[in-house]
């Protein structure tokens, strides 16, 4: 082999500091990550220091770092630094065969930072990757309650209107200054509130609903009024009965805000097609012409700017001051008066920072444990540092899971490195408090996704409950709901299925509350991937899950020996067949 081919590549090197190459688990511990070509490296050592060290040249100490994630063309090698001090410096150490380099700064090198002149030594310390300082306050996490919960999504006008019923009805109703507020199926919270026991019965800990504040169209995304029930839905009293039985029950709720637009009915917009620039709220909206005209046509575009292509939704100026501190107080309201425990956040990529940073600031110093959602479709990684939003919704996950799961030639292997890409997102705290999903009000259902193979949903459902991240099952899912249209998946609640899959969804939750907690960890099982079969383990100090789905061709996969079989379908010793999954457990003795 010539030399160039021995040769390190170091093209492919990266760490980046303060980001989720390098962030604090806690007061006194800091996770390390750097990133090097798949299989070239034969080692890596990190070194830290305290970076406010009296002494000169300061004292450094050595973590050997382990392989923690591995892609298809990427390894990343981690540490954690346990230690009293919280200014950190350090550098790394990277090594293939008798190659050696160090790396800091972006730069390889074969020497460190300080500089001898003669006797005297120049300190370098400052030329080294930096953590300035680790501070509490400043750690992002997640809400713990939020990290454990198991979430039910309700679409409030299609779920039900009594116990186990849904009227499937539209109806009008006028609020008190003549607008109009409509539903489509007849949904409401006192239906949702007599199916408790069927939403509990199932495990799920939390429910998130889509907003019920007063709307004018059925979905309730155009509001009306930021500080009332939607008339449809029900009541304020419904909605506090609602929220107190839930917590007699020990369950918490979470509620949708929409704050990048309103309905063109709200008051403020309403005031600025009637007074035009002497409306005092023209700073609300954004590219407004007088006079404001609201278009009967759908096809004509309006003269200020709107949510997507809806004309009936203007958007927000979030960047407003005023905004700001108006939608800040509907935040803290919500909390402090029905003791809701969070907000599903529309839109939230958007919105200005500064109001999220107001929002935030608002919400937590009613209740530090409220969680704070936000709606981003793509990687959401600045949003989530802390002073925005605690979790995201993970459609990268259910991304993953359709072209997994739904492609017509399933690769285990690929998923495998997709999740691991996804995994290293964000911090390790963050990615534990990610709202995993398969679907929701905005996609086709994932069944139908699927051509109704029902056993393919089963196996995204194993990994939307047993996988990393808090997993949030959109309604009826469980009731087999098809739907690849607007209207379809949003369908109303199949009360009247009897072949549900309603047992196969609580043992799932079962398993889960039972031996997933904060502390266990996640790796692929590469032993058992390949072709269509995906497997991957969660483990801490009492046990280890393994589980394993093949929706591609039946083939051979190593034996689990003393192994207990938690779930199963179409798997035996040494084989797995087309369609089959399994989940073993391996008790350490707790």
């Amino acid at each position: 082999m010539s030399i160039k081919e021995e040769r390190m590549d170091r093209a492919a090197v990266l760490h980046i500091p303060l980001s989720q190459y390098a962030f604090a688990k806690s007061e006194h511990t800091l996770v390390i990550r750097i990133r090097a070509k798949k299989e070239d490296l034969s080692g890596c050592d990190l070194y830290y220091a305290d970076r406010a060290c009296r002494k000169t040249p300061i004292e450094f100490y050595r973590i050997p770092m382990h392989v923690c994630a591995e892609d298809a063309c990427f390894q990343y090698y981690e540490a954690e630094i346990h230690s009293v001090y919280n200014r950190i410096c350090y550098y790394f150490k990277l090594m293939k065969g008798q190659e050696w380099i160090y790396y800091y700064g972006d730069r390889f090198t074969e020497t460190l930072a300080d500089f001898y002149l003669g006797d005297q030594v120049v300190d370098g310390r400052s030329e080294y990757y930096q953590y300035p300082i680790i501070l509490k306050e400043e750690i992002p996490d997640v809400p713990e309650w939020f990290k454990t919960a198991v979430v039910y999504n309700i679409f409030p006008d299609s779920f039900a209107s009594g116990k186990k019923s849904l009227e499937n009805r539209a109806e009008e109703k006028r609020l008190e200054d003549g607008r109009t507020c409509r539903s489509r199926l007849g949904g409401t919270l006192r239906g949702i509130r007599e199916n408790l026991d069927y939403i509990q019965g199932m495990g799920f800990t939390c429910l998130y609903l889509n907003p019920v504040f007063s709307g004018g169209e059925y979905h309730k995304y155009d509001v009306l009024d930021y500080y009332h029930i939607d008339p449809c839905l029900g009541t304020e009293a419904d909605f506090q009965e609602l929220v107190e039985e839930l917590h007699r029950r020990g369950m918490k709720i979470i509620i949708d805000g929409v704050f990048n637009h309103c309905s063109w009915e709200f008051f403020a917009f309403e005031d600025v097609a009637a007074k035009g620039r002497a409306s005092r709220y023209c700073k609300w909206f954004y590219g407004l012409e007088f006079p404001v005209r609201k278009p009967e046509n759908a096809d004509e575009v309006p003269n200020y700017t709107c949510f997507a292509y809806e004309r009936r939704m203007p958007k927000l100026n979030t960047a407003e001051r005023e905004v700001q501190m108006y939608f800040a107080d509907v935040g803290a309201y919500w909390i402090q008066k029905y003791h809701v425990d969070g907000w599903r956040l529309d839109v939230a990529n958007e919105i200005d920072r500064n109001f999220w940073r107001s929002f935030r600031s608002a919400v937590k110093s009613v209740d530090p444990d409220a969680v704070l959602i936000g709606e981003v479709w793509e990687n959401a990684e600045t949003w989530l540092r802390g002073d925005a939003f605690d979790s995201t919704m993970n459609y990268e996950f259910r991304r993953i899971c359709r072209d997994y799961l739904a492609a017509g030639s399933p690769d285990g292997r690929s998923a495998a490195c997709q999740f691991e890409q996804m995994r290293l997102r964000y911090p390790t705290n963050i990615v534990n408090g990610q709202l995993n999903l398969i679907d929701s009000h905005d996609v086709p259902r994932f069944l139908s996704l699927c051509r109704g193979d029902l056993g393919k949903w089963k196996m995204a459902c194993i990994l939307l409950m047993l996988m990393p991240g808090v997993p949030s099952l959109f309604y009826g899912d469980e009731r087999k709901i098809q739907g690849i249209l607007e209207n379809e998946y949003r369908k109303g609640m199949a009360w009247e299925e009897k072949e549900d899959v309603c047992d196969f969804v609580r043992e799932l939750i079962r398993i889960r509350k039972e031996y997933i907690d904060g502390s266990t960890g996640y790796h692929p099982v590469w032993g058992m991937i390949r072709s269509g079969v995906f497997a991957f383990a969660r483990e801490n100090a009492g046990c280890e899950i393994t589980a394993v789905m093949n929706p591609g061709e039946a083939c051979a996969i190593p034996e689990m020996g003393e192994w207990r079989v938690l779930l199963e379908k179409g798997c035996r010793e040494g084989w797995i067949d087309q369609g089959g999954y399994a989940v073993w457990l391996r008790d350490k003795g707790r």
